[in-house]
């Protein structure tokens, strides 16, 4: 796997991206050079980076089923999340 851009045009709007999400941490990250981040620093950014990207989320339930008492049913919830 690469960290390439597929899309070498998309290069500025990822950083800003990235800013975006290094300011929703609370992560000070600088234009250029941010060697000095802490690991956990560097992963809150990319993790929040993910977070918004996948907008697609499942829950897995086990619920009484309503038709037979005493039974229960697996239930599969996916929401999509809309910014």
């Amino acid at each position: 796997m690469s960290n390439k851009n597929v899309v070498p045009e998309a290069k500025e709007s990822m950083n800003r991206f990235k800013m975006e999400a290094a300011n929703e941490v609370g992560v000070n990250l600088k234009q250029g050079y941010n060697g000095d981040l802490t690991s956990k620093e560097a992963g809150s950014i990319g993790g929040q980076m993910v977070k918004k990207m996948s907008t697609i989320r499942t829950a897995n339930y086990t619920r009484a089923d309503r038709t037979a008492i005493g039974h229960e049913i697996k239930v599969r919830y996916i929401a999509a999340i809309t910014i």
